[in-house]
């Protein structure tokens, strides 16, 4: 992988200067959390946050909508978009950071390895949306070994997720 997850790890606390996030994390399994949390001063910016791998877990605890996860899975945009409220809401934060999404060997849902979406929210302090943003990313390593295919995308949706929150600091 070509973007160094550490690096990028510090950035978002240092831009957060006051601010604070939550991460809703589906198929990188905590490694948002991971990797902001190794980093000392963390506990100024980053709020927590929730690994939602299960579907069901994404409406119990995130509010996603039922009928969206029933007509099309976890992987849909909207999906990331309802996660990155949800969990900003429920952490109190004032960014929302969520990916879903397929890390494989297999497909799901119809969507192959590597399709991700992952979403930002900006919330004011009264609690509103006041900026989204959510991107579909294709992210298909040339690696045979489905095992470390499967971590170079876990990875580079680490990688991405910190890049779009940075974007929005």
């Amino acid at each position: 992988m070509t973007t160094d997850i550490d690096s990028l790890a510090l950035t978002v606390i240092v831009a957060m200067a006051g601010r604070t996030f939550a991460s809703a994390e589906s198929l990188t399994g905590g490694q948002i959390g991971t990797s902001i949390t190794a980093i000392p001063g963390a506990s100024k910016v980053y709020r927590g946050g929730v690994i939602s791998y299960a579907t069901d877990v994404k409406e119990s605890c995130l509010g996603v909508n039922g009928e969206l996860l029933a007509e099309g899975g976890s992987v849909q945009a909207d999906v990331a978009l309802q996660m990155a409220v949800g969990v900003a809401n429920l952490m109190n934060s004032d960014f929302g950071l969520a990916v879903t999404g397929v890390a494989g060997p297999e497909a799901v849902d119809g969507h192959l390895p590597g399709t991700v979406f992952v979403a930002c929210v900006e919330r004011d302090n009264t609690g509103s949306v006041v900026d989204s943003v959510v991107e579909e990313l294709h992210l298909y390593p040339e690696i045979e070994d489905p095992r470390i295919a499967r971590n170079e995308i876990r990875d580079e949706t680490v990688a991405a997720a910190l890049e779009l929150l940075l974007t929005f600091l």
